[in-house]
């Protein structure tokens, strides 16, 4: 049922957004070059490994000896504007299309952090990941890695289409009104070193 109600959102959503897709495209091409899509191996329901894509908000700016700059001055200006209007997000799209992801779950993190995790906040991988989830509804760069993962839990716990439809509708609202966006998206956030660890990434 979760993976009809993605489909019938999903469809009409990536058909409607099309040509909005390929001008960002375009832009992308033209302020960050090739390639235009931002692709990473993440963990997928029960840890299984899939690529990720994103629009790419960063160029490929190398200093003299041919290492890549900082994520602050890789960035650009209109890198920034995508991350704050979460618009290179949309790619991410064809993961759900795919049925790598689905519009909402826990988000997919790193691989590395998968055997850092406790048992219960490896519980999260239970579900598709999302494209937003509960932890982003409620805190998303405000709240701790356990309390993220806590609410990752209590939502695998806790699923069904209401939910989904609240959490989509929220995520809606936070979006047109920058509520929980980083701004600061001149740096990345700490990495989750385990359990315990006070730190936070979006």
């Amino acid at each position: 049922m979760k993976r009809i109600f993605d489909l019938l959102l999903t469809i009409p959503g990536f058909l409607l957004i099309f040509p909005l897709l390929l001008i960002l495209a375009v832009f992308v091409r033209i302020f960050h070059g090739s390639p235009i899509f931002f692709s990473q191996l993440r963990p997928g329901q029960n840890g299984k490994p899939f690529r990720m894509l994103k629009f790419r908000t960063m160029t490929n700016a190398r200093d003299v000896a041919g290492n890549l700059l900082p994520d602050s001055e890789r960035l650009t200006s209109f890198g920034r504007f995508l991350r704050s209007t979460s618009l290179d997000e949309f790619p991410t799209l064809l993961n759900v299309l795919k049925g790598d992801m689905s519009l909402v779950g826990p988000r997919p993190l790193l691989m590395e952090y998968l055997p850092r995790y406790s048992p219960e906040q490896s519980r999260r991988h239970e579900v598709r990941p999302g494209m937003t989830g509960w932890a982003q509804v409620n805190g998303r760069n405000a709240i701790s890695w356990e309390e993220k993962f806590r609410l990752d839990v209590w939502y695998v716990d806790n699923w069904s289409l209401r939910l989904d439809i609240r959490i989509l509708a929220m995520t809606m609202l936070h979006v047109l009104l920058r509520k929980g966006i980083n701004h600061n998206a001149t740096v990345s956030m700490p990495i989750f070193t385990g359990s315990g660890s006070v730190d936070d990434r979006g």
